[in-house]
């Protein structure tokens, strides 16, 4: 019992650091913020603060936005003239039947069909609301087909 007092376990529980407690503590004035004065030596300044010079953010405006982060504009499907084939003589073709007979996709009623002169189109159809090319159009034309806005 006589050596007690050197097994007893070590407490290593290190007091906290008194900052900003007067000049005498040795922790006063900037309280150990490790610049002399000024703003950084203060509590809060923002993370984007240069020190009074233009943040980044600002010179770059481009990247902001400036018009460059507008939606893109969704495009018509496109459909050929040799595809209208399917169609029976004198069959109105419009957004919903091309959807029907699984030529465009289900958002072709959202975002419009048109049609494009590519291939040979063999029967007379009505168009009707559906964007056609120049060179389309007188094809259809020419069959006696029609096209009804």
């Amino acid at each position: 019992m006589n050596n007690f007092l050197s097994h007893l376990p070590k407490i290593v529980n290190k007091r906290k650091k008194r900052l900003g407690r007067g000049l005498g503590s040795g922790k006063g004035a900037k309280s150990g913020r490790g610049t002399t004065r000024h703003q950084k030596a203060r509590e809060s300044i923002p993370l984007h603060f240069e020190g009074g010079q233009g943040r980044v953010i600002k010179r770059f405006p481009l990247l902001r936005g400036k018009g460059r982060n507008k939606p893109l504009k969704k495009k018509p499907f496109i459909v050929h003239l040799n595809n209208l084939n399917i169609f029976k003589e004198d069959e109105t073709v419009s957004v919903k039947n091309l959807v029907n007979k699984k030529l465009v996709d289900k958002k072709a009623l959202i975002y419009g069909v048109k049609i494009l002169d590519k291939g040979e189109i063999k029967k007379k159809v009505v168009l009707k609301k559906i964007i056609v090319s120049s060179s389309a159009r007188k094809k259809i034309e020419t069959l006696g087909g029609k096209i009804i806005n």
